[in-house]
């Protein structure tokens, strides 16, 4: 018998080596679907080489979200990755795994439950949509108010500070709840709880505090809010509650500052969002929101939660249960106390520069929010864009009203952010500093930004004024350069 055998045409050699094929020739699609398919492994490297132009999640220092998990976490996600949680009846042990996270997440904010007790709350895709909630259920339970005693109940609004995530602004919009923010100004950039409750009128469905702002990482004084509103509660005759959106210090005050009041300790605190995609040590995607009692969450409302949701992943409802019982109270508490102490030696480093003034507080959220002393001749925003050909993402923004002069850089500490990375981070920092020193002026390019210096110079050379001509150079430079950067002011995160 006579065997013969074929041997393959050197294309079809040279045509399993993707960077030999007509794939890497061809633009990848922007528009339209291709008309023809590609081989899976051409199709998985064009992408990936796309990718590569990403910044590095972990370099990423101006997000809170999550961007390490232990491989285990990691294996189980993806194990779980086809499961739609919604399909409740299909899936009814992810649905148990849910609850048990609502049930020990209401626990570790002090909900007034019995011990078995099932709390009252709901996993979210992250601490925006937990807003939503909490915030509709905040106007039907006002309305349902306002509709008993026979009064208008069209105009509703929620007093919160001008610090506030984007998240609030949206949902007065989509909601058409009016927002009355409390203005900011230079040295206090959170909610002042004394002018919150003036605002208040009958027609405030809640006040919301922040537990740990975006801007600057400090904790709103939620237990002076709860004494002034309750006084004015009682004088008034009205119930108005509290929100608390903890969405970054939620896990973070019940294990580094346990004797901290502003939870559900607190009797007007009916609800209190959390992202677990921040502090709570899961990639992004996971956020809860808890309610005091079944009372505080109107009847039409808990019936619509539970069709809610058409579509839902489940992987990272698994994986916050993961991390609640692999890590346990004592975990969490030694990772956040890791982050406070890194953040504090990155604040150390960077005052040691004697370049920059830190507006951040050590007690809240571990970031360090710092401001340049001299923005004469160069600005954060030329920081944050030099600290880019290290890899650094470093955010630089303007603070909310009345504080809009006032420009930072903010570097969020997480998990991940270990010393040795925060003394990195401080030397790029110098190195910085000393080629931005040694280049011309990066503000007399902008003209408009010169005559205005030049304009407060001239109005401030004689008197007393003089000693003010400086921080007036900084505050008009900034607000002019605001025009020229594009920056979130709000909505950082």
């Amino acid at each position: 018998m006579v065997l013969t055998t074929t041997t393959p045409a050197p294309e079809q050699y040279v045509e399993s080596s993707i960077f030999a094929s007509r794939y890497v020739r061809q633009p990848l699609p922007r528009f339209q679907m291709p008309k023809n398919s590609m081989p899976k492994e051409a199709a998985y490297q064009v992408i990936t080489d796309e990718l590569m132009l990403d910044g590095n999640p972990r370099l990423n220092l101006a997000s809170f979200v999550t961007t390490w998990m232990e491989p285990e976490c990691d294996k189980l996600m993806m194990a779980s990755i086809n499961k739609n949680y919604v399909d409740m009846d299909e899936y009814p042990v992810t649905t148990e795994l849910l609850n048990r996270c609502v049930n020990m997440i209401a626990n570790l904010f002090n909900a007034p439950i019995g011990s078995g007790e099932a709390a009252v709350g709901v996993g979210t895709v992250g601490s925006s949509e937990a807003i939503m909630l909490a915030g509709l259920a905040f106007k039907r339970k006002w309305q349902q108010k306002m509709k008993s005693q026979g009064k208008p109940y069209d105009k509703p609004n929620i007093v919160t500070g001008a610090n506030v995530q984007v998240c609030w602004e949206k949902f007065a919009r989509y909601f058409e709840v009016e927002l009355k923010e409390v203005k900011l100004k230079e040295g206090y950039y959170v909610m002042d709880p004394v002018k919150a409750v003036e605002m208040v009128d009958e027609n405030t469905i809640c006040v919301a505090a922040i537990l740990g702002s975006t801007l600057t990482g400090e904790f709103e004084n939620v237990k002076l809010l709860n004494e002034l509103l309750t006084k004015k509660n009682t004088e008034t005759g009205w119930d108005t509650p509290i929100h608390v959106d903890a969405a970054s210090g939620g896990f973070i005050a019940p294990f580094v500052y346990p004797q901290l009041e502003w939870d559900f300790r607190l009797p007007l605190v009916k609800s209190i969002n959390v992202s677990g995609h921040k502090y709570g040590l899961v990639y992004a995607g996971i956020g809860w929101v808890v309610w005091r009692s079944k009372e505080d969450l109107p009847d039409d409302l808990i019936s619509s939660l539970k069709i809610f949701y058409i579509v839902a992943g489940s992987s990272q409802i698994l994986a916050q249960y993961y991390q609640l019982i692999r890590l346990g109270f004592e975990g969490y508490k030694s990772i956040m106390e890791n982050c406070i102490g890194n953040a504090l030696i990155l604040k150390e480093g960077i005052e040691k520069t004697g370049r920059f003034e830190v507006v951040s507080k050590d007690v809240g959220v571990p970031l360090v929010a710092f401001a340049l002393k001299d923005s004469t001749k160069y600005t954060v925003f030329h920081i944050s864009d030099a600290l880019r050909k290290f890899g650094w993402i470093v955010p630089a923004y303007t603070m909310p009203a009345d504080a809009e002069h006032i420009a930072v850089l903010r570097v969020v500490v997480r998990e991940d952010f270990s010393c040795s990375l925060a003394e990195r981070l401080i030397s790029h920092i110098q190195e910085v500093l000393k080629e931005l020193d040694s280049l011309p002026s990066r503000i007399v390019k902008d003209s408009h930004v010169v005559a205005v210096a030049k304009e407060v110079v001239e109005e401030n050379k004689d008197g007393e004024a003089a000693k003010m001509g400086d921080r007036k150079i900084q505050e008009k430079v900034t607000k002019q350069w605001r025009h020229y950067v594009k920056t979130k002011k709000t909505g950082v995160c």
